[in-house]
């Protein structure tokens, strides 16, 4: 994810922005806590932080649903953006997935301390 988003980088580098980059980077920052979260909750054994990583989730996915809605009405608007916007969506679409990495992991450390799955569970417990 990391190589992909380096090359949107590159490719958007020589352009100018559609709109001032507030999400992505909050949505970097994001994925970043939780990956470093769910890591830490594998190497520390600790089911709660694994959780509070899987309750994250939801952030990261508001996020870029929020930026989809966002660039394509730029899109539909300037049909000049959409190259732009693709790339913007792409970078989003993989912070994204990098949360949900993130979150497997969590998710394998509950099952790996508990015992217990919680992957498709429709509401995730407060504690567990």
């Amino acid at each position: 994810m990391a190589t992909h988003i380096a090359e949107r980088a590159i490719e958007l580098a020589g352009e100018l922005p559609i709109k001032p980059y507030i999400d992505i980077p909050r949505m970097a920052d994001v994925a970043r806590d939780m990956l470093r979260r769910s890591l830490d909750a594998f190497v520390r054994e600790d089911t709660e932080l694994a959780l509070s990583v899987c309750l994250a989730d939801d952030t990261i996915d508001q996020l870029h649903e929020q930026l989809f809605r966002e660039l394509l009405s730029y899109m539909v608007e300037n049909p000049a953006t959409v190259s732009r916007a693709m790339r913007l969506l792409f970078v989003s679409k993989y912070l994204e997935r990098v949360g949900d990495h993130a979150t497997n992991i969590a998710e394998m450390v509950i099952f790996m301390v508990k015992g217990r799955s919680i992957r498709h569970l429709d509401k995730l417990p407060r504690e567990l």
